[in-house]
């Protein structure tokens, strides 16, 4: 069962889990499990998913209940009208507390440059004494909150290794050293990034939508080794 964040007669947010398609993808060709089934399973009803999610990444995940409600939601993210709120666990600690990494992307289909927006936000440091990529006596990590102003394929994963602060986890565009020594010495399997906070005021509505999605177990216990207490963050 997924585990649902908000329902509505017009929309659904769920909790996707790490390792779950969103839908059906030709890269996946064969793969039947993924969160679009599931759900429409699970509710007994239409869903869509309004945007996107990596299979890596856990979190806030999206779905319209119908399709009449399905192109106002999307113009949503179209018009950055919704907030996206990320978590994620870097290698090494940013010179600036905070900062906008506006560094355009490559379209890993077409080949064509796009602008790409993502601001950053330290929330947490830590300095252990161990070496993870047999370069230094200790190693720094941040917990980062980052915002995505624009929706790029692994916007967030490639614009942490454009300023070299590597997700921990990240097997495509990450610190291949320091994911093998996650792994060994502490069971790390998954990326860890996490769609953390969604802000939105629905089309039909003057409520505003504001959803919190706690890190899943994998997240927390990395953490954890770090020596933070993420149950404490807001």
């Amino acid at each position: 069962m997924l585990a649902i964040l908000l329902e509505d007669e017009q929309l659904v947010v769920i909790d996707k889990p790490a390792g779950l398609l969103v839908h059906r993808t030709q890269q996946a060709y064969g793969e039947e499990e993924n969160a679009l089934i599931q759900l429409r399973d699970q509710l007994g009803t239409w869903v869509a998913p309004v945007h996107r999610l990596d299979r890596a990444t856990s979190g806030c995940l999206l779905f319209a209940k119908n399709e009449q409600v399905l192109p106002t939601l999307k113009a949503l993210f179209m018009n950055r009208a919704i907030e996206k709120r990320y978590l994620c666990i870097v290698r090494g600690i940013p010179a600036e507390s905070e900062g906008l990494i506006d560094h355009p992307l490559r379209n890993e289909r077409s080949g064509k440059l796009q602008d790409a927006q993502s601001r950053y936000r330290i929330l947490l440091e830590s300095e252990q004494p161990f070496d993870s990529t047999g370069r230094y006596p200790t190693s720094r990590y941040s917990l980062l909150e980052v915002e995505l102003l624009t929706g790029r394929t692994h916007q967030i994963r490639r614009h942490m290794a454009h300023i070299r602060h590597y997700i921990l986890g990240d097997r495509k565009h990450g610190d291949n050293k320091q994911n093998t020594y996650f792994e060994t010495h502490f069971g790390l399997q998954n990326l860890l990034l996490h769609s953390w906070k969604l802000n939105f005021i629905p089309p039909y509505s003057t409520d505003p939508i504001q959803l919190v999605c706690s890190p899943p177990a994998h997240f927390l216990s990395t953490a954890s080794h770090l020596g933070w207490n993420l149950n404490e963050l807001g």
